[in-house]
Formats: structure tokens, C-alpha cells, sequence
């Protein structure tokens, strides 16, 4: 393991590097162009960043509009504005329905108060009396079930109308957090992933960030083109996923980078899981099956950090990325794991990170 001594890095202010972005570009900090630049900024989707840097320092709102109605189908906020109208819309059917039900059920209470009072007068003990009212209580009787089955089945379809509505919030939910190419859970998720980490004190010794990054990937681009990078890209992911267990959360982190949050493994456990990842796509056949051009082999460098080393999200993320750095420079294709008093060597050229 490598343990180069240098300053202590800090963790990479993503939000402020985008904002600055957008603001020497002229852009307007409002929420779409910011999605637009965070996602063009972690490398999620090549050609969206490839196409946002052609557009120039002087890109117009309309262009940056545009950019953004081709690469998300649904802005965000048009999703969440739409269900809550509908879900508004069912609620307020719901309470209507409720009311009239009330109305009804104080009506027929009313009603069975006032007959009760005249079968039970001693001046109105007549048969016919009876008879009338008995006729009166099973009309209205049979008339309050009827309405009641009605309200029951409005309220049923309502309901499932608004179960609807989450449904499709819930699959909206699964789209936004999942990366196009490789299918993986996107930059997005793994946020929120690796923030939860940190909600359970007693698991942060049994649970594990890994980083793995694809060696010598910006070559492999540049060679065969971006559509082969791609194609390596899927590649890796479904190899990644393969060798996990389901309940492993696996995330494209950004171009060429993916993560995994392990839990319920020790540090040795997590290591020979990811060698078991390692070995796997450095014996992975990376062919083309029409022309036999032969892109491989393909390698990936790991980092790996415990949770119980770090406070927060941001130190472990940092501190696995160290441990990734160390796995670059002590030659690529190896595994490193974290260890207190790992810093980065950044008298070395980062190059060595992305060539």
C-alpha cells in the first residue's frame, strides 16, 4: 500500500466548482441550468457534456433549454407540480364524498329519533301507525346501505387513483436516480446513499465505501472513440453488479469512476470482494465481435475506506479517494485500503488519475 505524505487534501466543493462554472459562462443560477451543469459536470452522460461545452462561453437560455428538453424527458419540478394537483384533486373529491356521507348518516339518525317518538306515544299506538312507520325506517334503511356501497366504492376509487399517482412518482424516482448507460444508481442516489451511512452509528464498522476507477480510460476514448468507451462503460457496470450480493449498492460516480457501499462485511471481507472484482474484469474479454479488434485488457484501481474511519459522508468519500489515488500511483490495477495518516502525494501530477 502506498502512503505518500503530502498536505491533507480537502474535500472537493462540487457545488461551488459548478456555480463558478455557470457563472464565467454567463449562465442564470436557477435550478434547471444548474441540473443541467451538475450533470454535465460528474460525467454521468459523455455526450450531454460534450454538447453543453459546445455550446461556448455565451450559451443562451433557450440553447441551455433545449440541451436540457433532450437529456431529461420531465423537468423535476413539471413531475411533482402535476401529482400534487392530482393528489389535491383527489382529496378534495374524497372529502366531498365524506361530507355528503355525513349529511346522510345525521339525516337517517334524525330520522329514526322522530319515528321512535311517535311508536313509542301513547296517542299514536295505532297499527296503521306502525305499520307506516316500519315501511318509512325500511325505505330509508335500504336507501342509506345503497348510498353507503356507493361511498365505499367512490372512496375505493379514489384511492387507488391516488395510489396510482404515487406509483408513478415512485417509478419517476427510480428513473431520476438511475444512470442511462450503465443502468447503476447515478451520482444523484449515491449522494443520499452515502449521507445515510452516517444514520447508524452501529453499523460504520461493517460498512465500506469503494472507489473504482477504469485504468487508462481517457486512452481507450481517444483511440477507439467515445460509442467503444461506452460500450466498456456498460461492460464494467454489469461485471461490477455480477459479482456483489443484491443488497450492495452500486453507483456510477461519475465518468469513468463507480461506488459501492458494502454493509455487514469487515475490512478483510470487503477486500476480497473487491480483488474478486478486480480479477473478474482484468480476465473479461473486451472484443469487438464483428471486427475482432481486441480493446482490452481492461483494469480497474480500487480504494477502499470503513466507515468507522471517517465522521461524515465527505471525509469517507475523501478518504476513499485517497486510498483510490494510492492505488493509481503504485501502479494501477491494485487495491488499496485506507489507513490513518494516508494523504495524497500531490507532488505527483494528477494526470496519473484520469491517463
Amino acid at each position: 500500500m502506498n502512503t505518500a505524505v503530502a498536505p491533507k487534501v480537502q474535500v472537493p466543493d462540487v457545488a461551488g466548482q459548478i456555480t463558478y462554472a455557470m457563472r464565467s459562462m454567463g449562465v442564470a443560477p436557477i435550478p434547471r441550468n444548474y441540473e443541467l451543469f451538475y450533470e454535465a459536470y460528474i460525467g454521468s452522460n459523455p455526450a450531454l457534456t460534450r454538447e453543453l461545452a459546445a455550446l461556448g462561453a455565451h450559451a443562451t437560455q433557450a440553447e441551455l433549454d433545449a440541451l436540457g428538453a433532450q437529456y431529461f424527458n420531465t423537468s423535476p419540478g413539471q413531475v411533482f407540480d402535476d401529482a400534487h394537483t392530482r393528489i389535491s384533486g383527489e382529496l378534495d373529491g374524497l372529502l366531498r364524498i365524506l361530507r355528503q356521507e355525513q349529511s346522510s348518516l345525521e339525516s337517517y339518525t334524525r330520522l329514526l329519533g322522530e319515528t321512535h317518538k311517535r311508536i313509542t306515544s301513547k296517542s299514536n299506538a295505532s297499527v296503521e301507525l306502525i305499520e307506516n312507520a316500519i315501511e318509512l325506517l325500511s325505505r330509508a334503511t335500504g336507501d342509506t346501505m345503497a348510498h353507503g356501497e356507493r361511498t365505499v366504492e367512490d372512496v375505493v376509487q379514489r384511492s387507488q387513483e391516488m395510489d396510482q399517482v404515487r406509483k408513478e412518482l415512485d417509478e419517476y424516482k427510480r428513473i431520476a436516480n438511475t444512470d442511462s448507460l450503465t443502468r447503476l444508481s447515478n451520482r444523484r442516489a449515491f449522494d443520499d446513499r452515502l449521507a445515510a451511512v452516517f444514520n447508524n452509528p452501529g453499523m460504520r464498522p461493517v460498512t465500506a465505501l469503494l472507489l473504482a476507477d477504469i485504468d487508462n480510460f481517457k486512452k481507450i476514448n481517444d483511440t477507439y472513440g467515445h460509442p467503444v468507451g461506452d460500450k466498456i462503460l456498460a461492460t464494467v457496470a454489469s461485471v461490477i453488479r455480477s459479482n456483489v450480493r443484491r443488497d450492495v449498492f452500486v453507483a456510477r460516480a461519475g465518468g469513468e469512476e463507480f461506488a459501492l457501499i458494502i454493509e455487514g462485511n469487515t475490512a478483510e471481507e470487503v477486500t476480497a470482494i473487491a480483488e474478486r472484482i478486480r480479477r473478474t474484469l482484468e480476465t473479461t474479454p473486451f472484443k469487438n465481435s464483428r471486427t475482432r479488434v481486441n480493446y482490452g485488457p481492461i483494469t480497474v484501481s480500487i480504494g477502499i475506506c470503513m466507515a468507522s474511519n471517517a465522521e461524515d459522508a465527505g471525509e469517507l468519500y475523501s478518504k476513499t479517494d485517497i486510498a483510490l489515488y494510492g492505488a493509481k500511483n503504485a501502479g494501477r490495477n491494485c487495491i488499496v485500503l485506507y489507513q490513518d495518516g494516508m494523504q495524497k502525494d500531490f507532488s505527483k501530477s494528477w494526470l496519473i488519475y484520469k491517463a
